[in-house]
């Protein structure tokens, strides 16, 4: 920053970057640091307890040869996709209904946050009592009718459901919050002025109510996106990626690697591999946003 001095010439004011200092080196420490780290460890044979040698390229060329590495892969994008659109249609759906005045609306403002305030472990154990098991509540429940349990984290279709359900209700409330405060800044005229023409509810959600919510959904989408990619909590916490690695994403396929088979070469191979992807979506998805302004 610069500042005239006496002579009128200019001086640079290095106070403001004093004060930004400790932050900078705070989110170097905790952020490019470790992402520093986990490149070196890519292109090395290393364990837990060695660093290892340099092996090039060698730790990308295994992976992208590996059978569990494009089945995680494809588990990863089938569970961000699904967890996103899920997390989005339910959370525009209340923020609609919430931004109406509906009776209790304060009420349901703040008891629809629960899933996303309760901490992952206290939810994913209740969850855990509901599907846990053949003699779990809900298999219960459905004995009185007569239908057989359902196995729901030990078959591997329904224990795909059964995350990605669990992770849309736990996402749900950021996607409403987000949406509702997108919601609240669209001017009323506009739907009275469709209302005049004759538009229906369709056409003034389509041609109205999305159009002006696409910029915060898009960043919604990004983060969620980033965050479903990156989920370790959830799926170790219900199935481990079990059952038969049916659930195993790419950031518990780097833990395995990483912790379990002792490899941190390959667990850090994909850890920079999942960056990458994600990076490129974020970028494709900003530059449409850009390009409809």
């Amino acid at each position: 920053m610069r500042q005239p001095n006496s002579n009128g010439k200019s001086k640079i004011n290095l106070l403001p970057y004093y004060f930004l200092l400790p932050s900078i080196l705070l989110i170097i420490f905790i952020n490019v640091y470790p992402m520093i780290s986990g490149l070196i460890y890519s292109f090395q044979s290393g364990t837990t307890s060695k660093s290892g040698d340099f092996v090039g390229l060698s730790n990308y060329i295994r992976l992208f040869t590996m059978e569990d590495f494009w089945h995680s892969l494809y588990f990863s994008s089938v569970f961000a996709l699904f967890s996103v659109i899920g997390s989005y249609l339910v959370g525009l759906g209340l923020a609609m209904l919430l931004n109406k005045d509906v009776p209790g609306r304060g009420f349901l403002r703040v008891a629809l946050l629960v899933p996303w305030i309760v901490p992952s472990v206290v939810s994913i154990v209740g969850w855990r009592w509901l599907l846990g098991d053949q003699n779990a509540l809900i298999n219960n429940m459905l004995g009185v009718f007569g239908i057989e349990p359902i196995l729901f984290l030990s078959t591997e279709g329904w224990a795909i459901f059964s995350v990605i359900l669990i992770k849309v209700w736990k996402s749900f409330p950021f996607m409403m919050i987000s949406l509702l405060a997108g919601l609240s800044t669209i001017n009323e005229e506009m739907y009275e002025a469709a209302n005049i023409d004759g538009a229906g509810r369709f056409k003034t959600f389509y041609y109205i109510t999305l159009p002006q919510v696409k910029g915060i959904s898009i960043v919604c989408w990004i983060l969620m996106t980033i965050w479903c990619f990156n989920d370790f909590e959830t799926i170790w916490l219900l199935t481990e990626g079990g059952p038969a690695n049916a659930t195993e994403n790419l950031i518990i396929l780097a833990y395995k690697y990483t912790f379990i088979k002792n490899s941190v070469g390959i667990g850090s191979a994909i850890a920079i591999v999942s960056l990458i992807i994600l990076m490129a979506l974020a970028t494709l998805l900003l530059r449409k946003q850009s390009d409809d302004k």
